[in-house]
């Protein structure tokens, strides 16, 4: 299949020839939610603590004797059920990451480009880059195409590009090296800078999207 490359104020700048393989295929919705929810659970940094009866400091002493008392029998002030004691079921780091198959990965993404462009939220521009830092560049492309909340795809992100983005809301950019479902699906339209292969195989996506036919994914 072709994809329409615009240009600025939305003319046609020609067209990219694409694999349908990657760009029309079915919808698998099961296999991106759980691509989704492995990613999502890898991303959480898992570094939470709390301190059990045994780790909080004190509590060494039997506060009263066993009997006799006519109070509750108690070992430590550091009891769970003490103002200051541990915590009962104390969480400790751990390790959230699920493991996801390469071939259930890019199942996933081929899913997630083909259905953004069934939607028409995948857009492909000749060229998108500032010559400066500035926001008011980038948000003028950003208007000449129609576009408020948008990730931007380019290869060889640019300093000036990035920082240019950095004060949009609802905007980012990144690198192809750093494309992730998450990221794609979080906004209302994808832009890939035309700069790219006119194939589109972006070689460091070649392992996730599998472009080619004798990968015989």
């Amino acid at each position: 299949m072709k994809l329409k490359i615009e240009k600025s104020g939305k003319k046609q700048a020609g067209t990219m020839s694409v694999a349908d393989s990657v760009f029309a295929a079915e919808f698998n919705e099961p296999l991106v939610h759980q691509v989704l929810v492995s990613y999502m659970a890898g991303s959480r940094s898992g570094t939470k603590a709390q301190k059990s009866r045994s780790e909080v400091r004190g509590g060494g002493r039997k506060p009263w004797r066993q009997k006799g008392t006519g109070r509750a029998r108690v070992g430590t002030i550091r009891s769970p059920l003490w103002r200051g004691g541990g915590v009962t079921f104390a969480t400790k780091p751990r390790d959230y990451s699920k493991k996801i198959n390469k071939k259930m990965f890019r199942g996933a993404m081929r899913s997630i480009f083909s259905e953004l462009v069934r939607q028409k939220r995948f857009i492909c521009v000749d060229e998108f880059d500032v010559a400066e830092s500035k926001t008011k560049l980038v948000k003028d492309k950003l208007d000449k195409l129609g576009l408020k909340e948008a990730l931007i795809i380019t290869e060889g992100l640019s300093e000036n590009l990035y920082l240019g983005v950095r004060n949009i809301p609802k905007v980012d950019v990144m690198d192809t090296n750093e494309i992730d479902p998450y990221s794609l699906i979080g906004f209302e339209k994808v832009v890939l800078s035309g700069t790219l292969p006119p194939s589109f195989i972006l070689q460091p996506l070649r392992y996730l999207i599998s472009l080619e036919v004798s990968d015989g994914l």
